[in-house]
C-alpha cells in the first residue's frame, strides 16, 4: 500500500520540482529583463511614440502631428544625403573589412611562431580609443604635413585634401572604417578556422584537392559559412552605425559631404533640439537595421553549411 502511495506521489513530486526549477530559473533571469525594458524596450517605444509627435526640449507641451515627421523626411535633402553617405560607405566598408578579415586570418592560421604577434597588431584597433586614433588619422590625412601625401608627392603625385574636400571626404572615412573593422572580423574568421576539424583536409586532398586553393574552395568557405553569416551581419549593423569618426574629424562636413544618419539624428536632436523630428529619424534608422538583418539571414542562411 506504501508503495503505491509512493510511486503515486512521484508525479508530483517531480511538478513541484520542475515549478521550482522554473522560478529560480525566472528569479535569476529577472535583473537581466530588468534591464532591457528599462534600457532597451521602454526608450524604444518612447522613440516610436515621440517620433509622431512634434516634442522639443525646453518646451513643456507638445502637440501629435501624425506621420507629418516622416512626411518631412521624404523631401528633407540633409535626410536623403545622410542616407546615401551612409549607404556609400557602408557599401565600402563592409566587403573590403570582410575580404580583408579573412585574408588575415588565413594568413596567421597558417603562421606558426608568430601567430600570437599578429593576432595582437591587427587586433590593437578594435581595442584602441577612438579619439585618440582619430588624432593620428587626422595628422595622416593632413594636407601638407601629413606622411600620406607626403609619400604621393614623392611619386609626383599631388596629394588631395583628403578630409576638406567633397570628393574625397567619405573615402577618407571608409578607409578608417576599414581599419577599424578588420581586426574585430580576424578575430571571428581565427575562430571559425580553429573549429574546423582537421580531418576533413586530409579527405580533401585524398579526394584530389592538391592546392590551398583547392582546399579553401572545397572545406574552408564551405565550413565558415555560419562565422560568415555573423561576420556581414555584424560587419553591416557597424557600417551603417557610424558617428565617431564622423564627428570627431568632420563634423559632416565639408557641404555635408560625410553627414551620415545617425551624425543627422544627432544634431536634430541635440543641437536644433527638435526631438519629435529626431525620433522619426530614429525610427526610420533602426528599421532600415532591421530589414537590412532581416535580408542578410535570408539570402545568406540558405547558403550556410552548419555542423
Amino acid at each position: 500500500m506504501s508503495s503505491v502511495a509512493l510511486a503515486g506521489n512521484v508525479p508530483i513530486a517531480a511538478a513541484l520540482r520542475a515549478r521550482s526549477e522554473d522560478r529560480t530559473a525566472w528569479l535569476l533571469a529577472a535583473p537581466a529583463i530588468v534591464l532591457l525594458v528599462l534600457f532597451v524596450l521602454l526608450p524604444v517605444a518612447a522613440v516610436i511614440f515621440l517620433g509622431f509627435t512634434d516634442f522639443e526640449l525646453g518646451y513643456g507641451k507638445f502637440r501629435f502631428v501624425g506621420f507629418e515627421n516622416y512626411a518631412h523626411l521624404l523631401n528633407d535633402r540633409t535626410f536623403r544625403r545622410s542616407l546615401w553617405n551612409t549607404s556609400v560607405y557602408t557599401a565600402i566598408v563592409a566587403p573590403v573589412s570582410i575580404v580583408l578579415g579573412l585574408g588575415v586570418a588565413l594568413l596567421i592560421e597558417g603562421e606558426g611562431r608568430a601567430r600570437g604577434f599578429f593576432r595582437t597588431v591587427y587586433f590593437l584597433p578594435v581595442a584602441s580609443l577612438i579619439v585618440a586614433m582619430a588624432t593620428v588619422w587626422q595628422y595622416i590625412f593632413h594636407p601638407t604635413i601629413g606622411p600620406l601625401n607626403a609619400l604621393l608627392s614623392l611619386a609626383g603625385i599631388p596629394g588631395p585634401n583628403w578630409l576638406g574636400a567633397s570628393n574625397t571626404v567619405l573615402y577618407s572615412l571608409s578607409i578608417i572604417g576599414v581599419w577599424q573593422s578588420v581586426g574585430f572580423n580576424m578575430v571571428l574568421f581565427l575562430a571559425g578556422l580553429t573549429a574546423i576539424p582537421r580531418e576533413l583536409y586530409a579527405a580533401a586532398h585524398v579526394d584530389g584537392a592538391k592546392s590551398a586553393l583547392d582546399r579553401f574552395f572545397l572545406v574552408t568557405w564551405p565550413m565558415l559559412g555560419p562565422t560568415t553569416l555573423f561576420v556581414v551581419t555584424i560587419s553591416i549593423t557597424n557600417a551603417v552605425k557610424v558617428f565617431e569618426t564622423v564627428k570627431m574629424l568632420t563634423d559632416g562636413g565639408p557641404n555635408k559631404a560625410s553627414e551620415v544618419l545617425l551624425f543627422t539624428i544627432y544634431q536634430e536632436g541635440f543641437v536644433y533640439l527638435r526631438v519629435g523630428y529626431a525620433s522619426a529619424m530614429t525610427v526610420v534608422f533602426l528599421a532600415i537595421l532591421v530589414v537590412l538583418m532581416l535580408l542578410q539571414y535570408r539570402v545568406l542562411d540558405r547558403r550556410v553549411h552548419y555542423t
